[in-house]
């Protein structure tokens, strides 16, 4: 009799299902036989522009250490960050990805049957790295397809352990001003981590979007987590830090694997952490195309959420099945991504791209919806 292998793996891991990304342009190619250079991939909130020359000049001198592992505590890197940002060394967590650090600080402090609160509608990660820990997810209902702090807050008990905020949200692109953050971690008990995740910061405009840095010193509860992948042009590096006390820092780096972050990935962000024209260059395309691709939704009537990331999360018609534009779209070579997962099925969400991308993508959707 064959064993059954799932019956043996913990119970965590039992309920899960793979993270599913956005559709890869080879896959599509495959799959309906189109040319690789005639599709359009806005799914994943990519950097459109390409990397940053300086990434690429960094990449190159790394290639004759490939015998080599990379530093282990990304001296270079985080000096650099220490001086952009203003933090210690200390108060650094490398990770391969973001998400890294949010497997780390889960578990660093989360036992089986222990509580994690986040919102509806937020970055799918939160479940599965507390499920697969065993923790009870604590989903609050979102305001406006945003984060209502108020009610995660009031979600919190004394089995609560972590608290994730997304600030701006994935993949609503919705945001909480500094006073109503301030007001949140005020009331979070200082037992519970508060994890904020800054994965598209850079490309918020508004005055009263609050810093996360800036409130390190008052709330010692606090993790900050950004990336390289967005603004930075480095998804496929796979490369993005925790900023946090140098207490929580040491807990995450006692759980982080060693050489978690590969040699190529620690020069490229290096360098592009010093390239401010190339990250000032990114945000100005993703403005222009926020600013055209809002203004095609408005022109062709449908629905939006208001987002401050590099995507934009988009209603399809009533009596439309966001499905089946989905799959619509990529008989027309467009790669979108579908939200239903994120308890959204009436919208797709679609990423910033070049402003020839945008085009291509409005004209298809247009065709699919109206023809």
């Amino acid at each position: 009799m064959s064993l059954n292998y799932s019956e043996l793996a913990v119970e965590g891991v039992r309920s899960l299902k793979p993270y599913q990304p956005g559709k890869p342009i080879d896959e599509l190619a495959r799959e309906l036989g189109l040319n690789e250079e005639d599709i359009v991939k806005l799914a994943s909130n990519e950097n459109p522009l390409g990397p940053s020359p300086k990434a690429l000049d960094a990449i190159r001198k790394e290639f004759d250490e490939l015998t080599r592992y990379p530093d282990g505590a990304g001296f270079e890197l985080k000096k650099t960050l220490c001086e952009k940002l203003g933090t210690s060394p200390e108060q650094l967590t490398l990770g391969n990805g973001s998400s890294d650090i949010l497997d780390f600080i889960v578990r660093v402090f989360v036992n089986d049957g222990d509580d994690v609160v986040f919102s509806e509608h937020a970055f799918a990660i939160y479940g599965l790295v507390a499920k697969m820990v065993g923790a009870n997810c604590i989903v609050t209902p979102a305001k406006n397809y945003g984060h209502d702090l108020e009610a995660m807050a009031s979600a919190i008990t004394d089995r609560t352990k972590i608290v994730f905020v997304t600030n701006p949200n994935n993949p609503t692109g919705t945001w909480n001003s500094k006073n109503e953050l301030i007001t949140f971690l005020k009331s979070v008990p200082t037992h519970v981590i508060v994890l904020l995740d800054e994965a598209y910061f850079e490309y918020v405009h508004e005055a009263d979007y609050p810093n996360g840095i800036e409130l390190l010193n008052s709330y010692p509860n606090l993790v900050i987590t950004r990336t390289f992948s967005k603004a930075y042009g480095l998804a496929s590096l796979r490369v993005g830090y925790g900023i946090s006390s140098a207490e929580l820092a040491d807990l995450m780096n006692r759980v982080r694997p060693p050489f978690n972050v590969d040699s190529f990935a620690l020069a490229a962000a290096n360098a592009t952490l010093q390239d401010e024209a190339y990250v000032k260059a990114s945000i100005a395309l993703n403005d222009e195309g926020m600013a055209y691709l809002t203004s095609e939704f408005d022109r062709l009537n449908l629905g939006y959420i208001s987002s401050v990331g590099n995507f934009v999360s988009f209603k399809v018609p009533d009596g439309s099945d966001s499905m089946k534009v989905y799959a619509d779209l990529l008989g027309k070579g467009v790669i979108v991504r579908p939200v239903a997962n994120y308890g959204m099925p009436e919208y797709l969400r679609v990423s910033i791209g070049t402003m020839a991308e945008n085009r291509l993508f409005v004209a298809a959707l247009e065709a699919v919806l109206f023809e």
